[in-house]
């Protein structure tokens, strides 16, 4: 619900969440309050006097502090630079990071934005260049706050869109230059909101390849924190979802903040502490390499932000951003739609792929109940490593002498569906397209270029680039019945110029990329509508709601080791549901990082993402491959859950645990737990695992939450049998003859003998699973093992079911 006051107060609800704004007696926005819903009177019959409640939100200055400047001589009680404003102007006495830089073609760089007018609208924002949110009910409402320059003939227009059912808002700049000269934009943010104290922790997640989403936290005491890309995409080094907690806040209490971006290229966010103890929020398009030539009757729009507050921690933040996502950026076939279980080919086979070795692959993925085939890089021209062809998006008939349409004929007369993988946005320098069309890449012409993966990136801005893109990959996916599509952008820019474009229009080449982009990808999902498209960009560097606008799911990390895909997981999290983010069962050792972690924690890390397998199961023994269908199989049946549920972090590596002595105890994070609850609190699934091993402790205890207080449940897990070649020469502590390890006989006696697992079977009320816990069979401590006692080796984890009884 959006009102309007006396055309100088404005009010945004949602469910459970209040912003406010008015205007200054100098023109400019103030901003008033953003938290728990508050009351506000506001009706056509309330009294000037209840109307003094809302004037209550707004500061009072007599004198303005010492050294400081007036905006105006008729306003000397007060500075710009101590007020909580809704958009900031460069020039006028707020020295604090500026929401617009404009030169101007007398080459001031001041700009005086004030109140013109304001209107609601039904339904949300819409823009010509950039994607944006959507409501399908078009129950949102829109707010467009116009500002004018009063010394420049400049329009800003401010607009805020209400997603009550989310507790988001978002909020956009459009500027239009309607005067007579030419400007030049040096920055144009989205968003901007100024608290009236500093006591803030600003978390941001940060990384880089295989390394994505680390959560890093910065206590925010004086000066400026910012996080940024400059490297043409959202990145993996620094993800445009940022988050802001006072202190005391954690992950199921305190006040939090969280910030997103629907844009994919590069991108800004800061926090600064004023030395009037303010805090200023701000995220847009990245200043830095950017500036963009608005001439007379042009516009520029500013990409989306959207931002929610929760008074119930980090948990109540993550699942309103996690409802945002899933109904108001992911849209179109697949938006409510499950996803199918996929093998990849890309680590059993590289770039050594055939027809015969990938169908006998498919195969193996049929028996143990995969629904999905993917053939990933290697299938098209000369493309027997990264070092050509990319461009030549043609098949190579000696890998698959039946072209596409004859491979995926096969995989699907073997009951499966079939996918492929393409990396359209890059070229080779070794290639037809390259050599044809040099001009088509970004790099400064005559001048040596930086190189990444021997490819170099096609210029997007370009629309005979976007066309080709467009037409090729329109005749790929057309030429056979394809389910599934993996896009791949698997380096960033350098050397970022743009022939197309002039010497004072070069800094706008980074954001035409991501325009034409948008439109490549917009025009190919409405073609193909049915098709399940993955973003990726060597893995989760560019993991960001722009790409989820098209793509409704994102391959979360080229590392696919379980133990670093928990942090991954758990860093997304945070800002993104798990339906968007995909993640693979691999093999071990594992490929990025060497580490062996046991099969079911490699399942139980993926099972709460977008589960596939990356693994040769060709190559696999009867048991893992027996263990992989009852994986399956476990998934298929609880699979709604984890797509719809609601998700909950109960521990992570974030947490430091003080539970003893030991130094194992205290590492930060040791123990991971988490949970997802169906919506209806019916039914959830609890994740439970720890790093390494702590001697001689047994005790693990889980605490999920968002079940119902006064219900029953059953507890139970998988029931699970082990190999007892994992207990080493403790064996021979129970066997009638002396084995050997590493032996024939050995491996004879592990195919007859399984040994059972700990089974749980516990019925406890809502109220007691969530604040006293449930305590879980005792883990193996040397002392004695059977089917009572837990094995819980470094890395292992369990999952548990929790039905309503």
């Amino acid at each position: 619900m959006i009102r309007i006051i006396d055309n100088q107060y404005f009010v945004l609800e949602t469910r459970n969440t209040s912003y406010i704004f008015g205007v200054l007696p100098t023109g400019q926005l103030e901003h008033m309050y953003y938290g728990k819903k508050i009351t506000v009177l506001y009706s056509e019959a309330d009294s000037e006097e209840d109307k003094i409640y809302l004037d209550g939100l707004r500061e009072r200055h007599v004198f303005m502090p010492g050294n400081s400047n007036a905006y105006d001589p008729d306003h000397m009680q007060y500075t710009l630079q101590d007020m909580r404003l809704e958009m900031s102007s460069f020039g006028k006495g707020d020295s604090r990071e500026p929401f617009i830089v404009i030169r101007h073609a007398d080459g001031s760089v001041t700009s005086d934005f004030i109140f013109d007018s304001a209107k609601i609208k039904k339904g949300g924002l819409t823009l010509e260049t950039l994607p944006t949110a959507y409501d399908e009910k078009e129950e949102t409402e829109t707010l467009s706050v116009t500002l004018k320059d009063v010394h420049y003939d400049l329009s800003l227009q401010l607009n805020y869109t209400v997603y009550a059912d989310s507790n988001v808002i978002t909020r956009n700049a459009i500027l239009k230059n309607t005067s007579n000269e030419e400007i030049v934009i040096k920055r144009l943010l989205s968003n901007q909101i100024d608290f009236g104290s500093k006591d803030f922790n600003m978390a941001s997640f940060t990384g880089a390849w295989t390394r994505e989403m680390h959560r890093s936290d910065t206590r925010l005491l004086n000066g400026k924190h910012s996080v940024s890309s400059c490297h043409g995409s959202s990145s993996n080094f620094a993800n445009p979802f940022t988050f802001l907690y006072r202190d005391g806040a954690n992950e199921d209490c305190g006040e939090v903040y969280g910030f997103n971006l629907i844009y994919s290229g590069n991108h800004y966010e800061a926090a600064e502490v004023s030395g009037f103890g303010k805090t200023r929020f701000v995220q847009g398009i990245n200043p830095e390499g950017f500036d963009w030539t608005l001439s007379t009757g042009e516009v520029f729009e500013a990409p989306e932000s959207f931002m929610t507050f929760s008074a119930a921690g980090f948990n109540g933040m993550s699942q309103n951003m996690h409802h945002f996502i899933r109904n108001h950026i992911v849209r179109g076939f697949w938006k409510k739609k499950e996803r199918p279980i996929l093998l990849n080919s890309w680590e059993a086979a590289y770039f050594n792929i055939s027809e015969a070795k990938l169908l006998k692959l498919a195969k193996a993925g049929k028996e143990v109940g995969i629904e999905l085939f993917v053939m990933d890089d290697g299938w098209f021209g000369e493309r027997n490593d990264d070092t050509s062809s990319l461009g030549d998006w043609d098949v190579n008939p000696k890998k698959l002498p039946h072209g596409l349409k004859g491979l995926c004929d096969k995989v699907r007369a073997l009951g499966m569906d079939f996918g492929i993988w393409v990396e359209p946005e890059m070229v080779n320098a070794n290639s037809k397209l390259y050599r044809e069309h040099p001009d088509w890449t970004l790099e400064i012409p005559g001048k040596p270029h930086s190189e990444g993966r021997n490819q170099r990136v096609l210029d997007l801005g370009r629309t005979e680039v976007q066309d080709f893109i467009i037409k090729k990959m329109t005749e790929v996916f057309s030429s056979a019945d394809i389910s599934y599509v993996k896009w791949d952008m698997n380096r960033t820019m350098t050397d970022i110029y743009s022939g197309a474009l002039s010497y004072a229009n070069e800094g706008e080449t980074a954001h035409r990329y991501m325009i034409g982009l948008y439109r490549v990808m917009k025009e190919l999902t409405e073609t193909f509508p049915a098709i399940l498209f993955e973003g990726c960009s060597a893995g989760g560097n560019r993991f960001d709601p722009g790409i989820l606008c098209y793509f409704p799911q994102i391959w979360g990390s080229d590392d696919t080791d379980a133990v670093a895909r928990c942090e991954i997981e758990t860093g997304y999290s945070y800002g993104y549901p798990l339906s968007t983010v995909t993640a693979h069962v691999s093999d071990v050792p594992n490929h990025q990082t060497l580490r062996k972690t046991p099969l079911e924690t490699r399942f139980n890390v993926a099972a709460f993402g977008v589960l596939g397998y990356e693994c040769n199961l060709c190559d696999m023994k009867k048991e893992e491959l027996d263990a992989i269908k009852q994986q399956i199989a476990f998934y298929k049946e609880w699979r709604t859950l984890f797509f719809n549920g609601e998700f909950y972090r109960r521990r992570t590596m974030y947490d430091s645990l003080q539970r003893g002595n030991s130094v194992l105890e205290t590492l930060p994070g040791n123990e991971i737990e988490w949970n997802v609850v169906s919506l209806d609190k019916k039914k959830a699934i609890s994740f439970f695992m720890h790093l390494l091993t702590t001697p001689g402790y047994e005790t693990g205890r889980i605490k999920p939450a968002g079940l119902r207080e006064n219900v029953r449940y059953h507890l139970y897990n998988r029931e699970l049998k082990y190999d007892i070649r994992d207990f080493g020469n403790l064996v021979n502590t129970v066997s009638p003859i002396h084995v050997k390890q590493d032996t024939l006989l050995l491996d004879l006696i592990a195919k007859k003998v399984k040994l059972d697992g700990e089974k749980e079977d516990l019925h406890l009320y809502g109220d007691t699973l969530m604040n006293a816990g449930a305590f879980l069979a005792p883990a193996f401590a040397s002392t004695g093992y059977n089917n009572e006692v837990r094995p819980f080796t470094d890395f292992a984890s369990r999952i548990y079911v929790i039905e309503e009884e």
